[in-house]
């Protein structure tokens, strides 16, 4: 099993920036794919953007040419740099691995504890 603690959220204004990062430990980090997703109350878990362990990235639609997924395999890091920050933006963000590749949260095996992110003039 892999384990996976988020950091990097707080309270920026609209249009600036923030950088998540999910450190992971206990199993091969290589072995998964990566994503991000975010829940705001009332809501399910939305997807965010996800990377493959090739490299390859997904965004969803609200987010694309805003916000940018990467990973460190020698670090065992993914980082979300979120750039234009909207209020809508705003939730909690969770970071999640899985051996496959989906943009569903029920498919996505191991997740982080989640890290606050508002977005607020």
């Amino acid at each position: 099993q892999i384990h996976l603690v988020e950091s990097g959220g707080g309270l920026v204004q609209p249009g600036g920036s923030l950088r998540l990062s999910c450190a992971a430990s206990g199993s091969s980090f290589k072995r998964y794919s990566m994503a991000w997703f975010r829940q705001t109350p009332g809501s399910e878990r939305d997807f965010v953007a996800l990377i493959t362990k090739v490299n390859n990235s997904l965004y969803a639609a609200p987010v694309k040419d805003r916000f940018i997924i990467s990973r460190d395999n020698a670090k065992n890091t993914v980082l979300l740099q979120m750039n234009n920050l909207k209020p809508e933006d705003t939730g909690v963000y969770y970071c999640a691995a899985s051996l496959n590749l989906g943009t569903s949260a029920g498919g996505y095996e191991s997740w982080g504890q989640g890290t606050q992110v508002t977005v607020s003039s």
